[in-house]
């Protein structure tokens, strides 16, 4: 039988998985060349997402199923979330610089942590408030965010912060009441939809092999971020899940030396070690804050 502690060591390990995946997705768009639109490299990206996510097995749940859902306004609601985050991501990754959307991207934990005192009224100990201040900290010195031209690219990304934070909020208020068919069938059904109207509005512009094969490995990383995160956030905290974003920062960092070949100077490296000091913070708190609950003498 899973212990709690293991349950709970789970849950990190699938929101690592999916920030990781989502990394490698943003990465992937970033590459992309070609004359595309964002509605066109969102279409391509969630259909090759779709194949993963439909090639997932989910025991007692059918795909045909999916419309049948018992709190539809929060699935639905946590689908334009999706929506938003998607189109508003690709554009700032596509039209500003990487560490730029990814500052203001960050902005999810705080309004992760903010939303889950209002709407979720869970309780939030100084550690993690600690582990949240600590992680912005280290953003702030990784990208060194200065004044600068505001421009529709910052824009996006501030909103797709926001969107995303309050997809975790909606998921962690979903709990186990939705099917993960029903949340990822309609999240799915959305973005391939809209994307597709976009596009037929916009333009399609026929893309080259090469960004046609960045598109797929894109998607490919974004079915598999969106199964690890459904789990993580259907059965942990959205405040345990919240500080993990962090990581994305650190493999942002990464792809941004082999791909783009932007290399961290200190700061940068010293901002990468706060975060991951956050994250570890965090994870080993709330492991031994469970361990206790369950053991209060000790006795394993």
């Amino acid at each position: 039988m899973q212990t709690r502690p293991s349950l709970l060591t789970n849950v990190y390990a699938c929101a690592f998985t999916a920030y990781a995946c989502f990394s490698m997705s943003d990465a992937f768009t970033k590459a992309i060349e070609g004359p595309l639109n964002v509605f066109e490299i969102g279409l391509f990206e969630n259909l090759f997402a779709a194949l993963v996510v439909l090639a997932s097995r989910h025991e007692n749940e059918r795909w045909l199923d999916f419309w049948k859902m018992k709190r539809p306004w929060l699935v639905h609601f946590r689908a334009v979330c999706g929506v938003t985050t998607s189109v508003c991501a690709i554009y700032a990754f596509t039209t500003i610089p990487l560490v730029d959307a990814y500052s203001l991207l960050f902005l999810a934990p705080f309004f992760v942590t903010i939303m889950s005192v209002l709407v979720l009224h869970e309780y939030v100990g100084p550690w993690r408030w600690l582990a949240v201040i600590l992680g912005f900290c280290g953003v702030l010195l990784a990208v060194k965010p200065g004044f600068q031209e505001l421009h529709p690219g910052h824009v996006g990304a501030a909103i797709a912060g926001f969107a995303t934070g309050t997809s975790i909020i909606i998921m962690r208020k979903l709990g186990s009441t939705a099917k993960k068919t029903s949340i990822l069938g309609t999240l799915f059904a959305y973005l391939i939809l809209l994307n597709a109207i976009g596009t037929a509005i916009w333009g399609f512009n026929p893309p080259s092999p090469r960004d046609l094969l960045f598109m797929a490995l894109s998607g490919l990383c974004v079915g598999l971020g969106q199964l690890a995160f459904v789990t993580a956030a259907r059965n942990g905290n959205a405040n345990q899940i919240a500080p993990v974003a962090y990581s994305q920062l650190g493999w942002a960092m990464l792809f941004g030396i082999l791909l783009f070949d932007e290399y961290p100077d200190l700061l940068a490296i010293l901002g990468i070690v706060v975060i991951a000091g956050a994250g570890l913070l965090t994870v080993l708190r709330e492991r031994a804050r469970k361990i206790k609950s369950e053991n209060p003498s000790g006795i394993r």
